[in-house]
């Protein structure tokens, strides 16, 4: 290839493209590199690499040093870069040795994309399916989002119901967080791990000489609440005796320590908690009627994970994020076997139990793609149970809710079909199988790319 002709071609590309000599002296510097990092061609030429880059990666782990004494290429490494105005730039990029017509290696080449449009479209999708740090596009959440501001509002008591791993808590730290309360201190008890005296000194302090190690005086948790918000988890597990006690409180927000005739007075919005049924419980006479609805006045149901299966694929995204934060890996998604495995799983333990999974197959991935090999053994081998239940999944309805959850995700990022992949957590391979097997090869969706 002549050279005239090579350079039309690095001029015509959308991607950066520089390359280097043996010393990290850039030697060629293309028109989109120009435009990417505001640099012009003269001010790079013959000067080091990192800098014109000032990149994430140029003081360890250099990509291109890699390549150069490995012989190995780097293929949509994720880094950022710094322009000529010192603002960060997220790009990703491809590394390979040069050559010369002896086959003498006599420098390197990098290619190099501006990911800046596509992080922003990432943010503004990610936030549109967050609300504080709960994440779900699923109706159910969408309608829970909708409603959370009012509540968080009022100064009414609040009972959230969900099975364990819903997210209670969360729910209840983003009430607390949009309230006028929201400078105040957020408390948690959890009412299910105390016993009964434990619990009630806890929750009311106690006086010196109340009991026989009480040799101070000690401020309950309600105390520690004021002017903020008390989080009373599982409420369902608390005896009637403190319920007696708890009533007082919710019916004209006063208390007494342990020990003491002072009456105090408690100035704490009230978030309870329970995956039980209380209304069972107040039929078996164990849970006080009286109580239920003072508790009650607003109640929030929160969903199984196994009812809002298209949130599946956000979670994944975001444990990832979260995990490679914690751990330094570059983990870019799931594979499609384990993707498939999670929308066929039924998850009992819920957000909590995927949280775990996937935490699992991060101790054990080498890799940059969480394999079906890496998750838990029971996982690895699982079966959905057939069931003759009306509301179980059929095949075809799987298969339905998948097609579907992909043509959202595609309209979602502007039928962006390497986005989409990224969203989904699956490689843009697997998607474009998919995309086949729905009969989505629509002109509307390849004329995005």
């Amino acid at each position: 290839m002549e050279a005239p002709f090579l350079y039309t071609v690095l001029e015509s590309l959308t991607e950066g493209v520089f390359t280097v000599d043996k010393d990290w002296n850039i030697t060629s510097f293309n028109r989109a590199a120009e435009k990417i990092t505001g640099i012009g061609r003269q001010e790079a030429i013959a000067k080091k690499c990192w800098e014109i880059f000032h990149a994430s990666i140029c003081k360890r782990g250099c990509a291109l040093k890699k390549t150069i004494n490995t012989l190995g290429s780097v293929l949509d490494m994720k880094i950022n870069i710094k322009n000529k105005q010192g603002k960060t730039i997220p790009v990703s990029i491809s590394t390979a040795v040069l050559k010369d017509w002896q086959g003498k290696v006599v420098g390197g080449v990098e290619t190099f994309r501006d990911l800046s449009a596509i992080e922003s479209l990432k943010k503004e999708i990610a936030q549109q399916y967050t609300f504080k740090d709960i994440i779900g596009k699923n109706h159910k959440m969408q309608d829970l989002f909708k409603i959370l501001p009012d509540i968080a509002q009022s100064n009414s008591t609040v009972l959230i119901h969900g099975a364990s791993g819903t997210g209670k808590e969360l729910f209840a730290r983003a009430i607390h967080d949009l309230s006028p309360r929201e400078n105040g201190p957020f408390v948690v008890v959890n009412c299910g791990a105390l016993p009964d005296t434990l619990l009630e000194s806890e929750l009311f302090g106690y006086v010196r000489g109340a009991f026989t190690d009480a040799k101070q005086d000690k401020s309950g948790r309600f105390s520690l609440a004021n002017e903020g918000t008390i989080f009373l988890d599982e409420i369902g597990d608390i005896s009637p005796s403190v319920q007696v006690k708890l009533l007082r409180v919710l019916q004209d927000s006063t208390y007494e320590p342990l020990g003491s005739n002072k009456t105090l007075r408690a100035n704490a919005r009230i978030i309870t908690a329970t995956n039980r049924d209380l209304l069972e419980l107040i039929r078996k006479e164990s849970f006080r009627d009286d109580m239920y609805y003072r508790i009650s006045v607003v109640r929030i149901d929160l969903p199984l994970l196994s009812e809002r299966m298209d949130d599946i694929p956000l979670l994944v995204d975001h444990f990832i994020e979260k995990f490679n934060a914690l751990t330094g890996k570059k983990i870019s998604g799931v594979s499609d076997e384990v993707m498939e495995r999670f929308m066929n799983y039924d998850f009992p333990g819920n957000i909590r139990e995927m949280e775990n999974i996937i935490e699992h197959a991060f101790v054990l991935c080498r890799g940059d793609i969480l394999e079906l090999k890496y998750l838990p053994k029971s996982m690895q081998g699982y079966q959905r149970e057939k069931t003759t239940s009306p509301s179980s999944l059929s095949e075809k309805n799987l298969q339905e809710t998948e097609a579907e959850l992909i043509k959202q995700t595609l309209q979602k990022y502007y039928g962006h079909r390497g986005w989409t992949a990224r969203g989904l957590g699956i490689h843009k391979t697997t998607l474009w199988r998919k995309m086949k097997k729905y009969g989505m090869e629509h002109k509307s969706y390849d004329s995005f790319g």
